[in-house]
């Protein structure tokens, strides 16, 4: 009889959590070519196809769909088994705050697998703009912060890259995106769809085109990333975001060619709290392993 392979069933998770190939490669930390191959492997021992690819990413066969529901649990055994060989036991409350410009993919898939894995772990999450995350670090108004910065030139690349504490998870490039149906050449100025004027990308988004000496105006203040996202839907405007964080198949177009090229943004673990305790420690691990 055939035995499934837990790392098979792992690339399979995480394709059907990010919804492509390439999306699953970098948390796999394996090439695009890799994971193809790991997926033919999987597919040769079940005998039959698990993914339908597209353009637009990868989807479950019906026979993916239903090996998925297994691999989940049989992956949650396997690590809750080591946890319980190594004396692991998480369990308690613990409070996230997380940017929402994070991958929001990501943030469902690994909440999903922290519950899966830690089932007496209650965690509270809140969506908060970076420089509240940061600010608030030592507050002791939640345990995790996981921020964004923007790479803005040598000195902040400098600076960030020798923070004590600053865990870096991921940076990811910039792009400016609007509607497909949206025509900025008839625009006699540029029309912004961008966060509050507290928000760091917007600040760097009006300073790069003040430098520049292009005409804008603000026209939509979004409160959120999904705020954003309606209003280019609407066609209201331009906005600038990192790469995660633009939804496949919503028609959202890039216009980098238009417009100033911009930095890249890093997101990170904040620095952790003096003493702190040895639950938001090991999650704080995990977290890191899984992003």
């Amino acid at each position: 009889m055939q035995r499934l392979d837990l790392d098979l069933l792992h690339t399979l998770v995480t394709i059907a959590d990010t919804g492509s190939l390439s999306g699953a490669a970098p948390l796999l930390c394996r090439s695009q070519s890799a994971v193809s191959e790991q997926v033919r492997k999987l597919e040769l021992i079940c005998g039959q196809p698990l993914l339908i690819r597209g353009k637009t990413g990868a989807r479950l066969t019906p026979a993916g769909d239903q090996l998925l529901a297994h691999a989940r649990q049989m992956l949650a055994l396997d690590a809750r088994a080591y946890q319980d060989i190594q004396g692991l036991q998480l369990a308690g409350d613990l409070r996230l705050a997380i940017t929402d410009y994070f991958k929001p993919s990501s943030i469902t898939m690994v909440l999903r697998r922290l519950r899966d894995q830690y089932p007496k772990l209650r965690l509270h999450v809140s969506i908060r703009k970076s420089a509240s995350i940061e600010q608030g670090a030592n507050s002791g108004d939640f345990d995790i912060g996981l921020s964004m910065r923007i790479l803005d030139g040598p000195d902040h690349n400098h600076l960030h890259e020798h923070n004590d504490g600053w865990h870096k998870l991921v940076r990811e490039p910039l792009h400016w995106i609007a509607h497909h149906s949206f025509d900025l050449d008839a625009e006699p100025q540029i029309p912004l769809v961008v966060l509050p004027s507290t928000c760091s990308l917007q600040q760097m988004i009006v300073r790069t085109l003040d430098r520049q000496g292009m005409h804008y105006d603000i026209a939509h203040s979004a409160s959120g990333v999904s705020g954003l996202h309606l209003a280019l839907s609407a066609g209201l405007g331009v906005t600038c975001l990192n790469a995660s964080a633009i939804p496949e198949g919503m028609g959202f177009v890039s216009i980098d060619e238009r417009l100033p090229d911009m930095p890249e943004v890093e997101f990170g673990l904040v620095p952790p709290q003096a003493g702190e305790a040895a639950l938001v420690a090991e999650v704080r691990r995990v977290l890191a392993e899984h992003f």
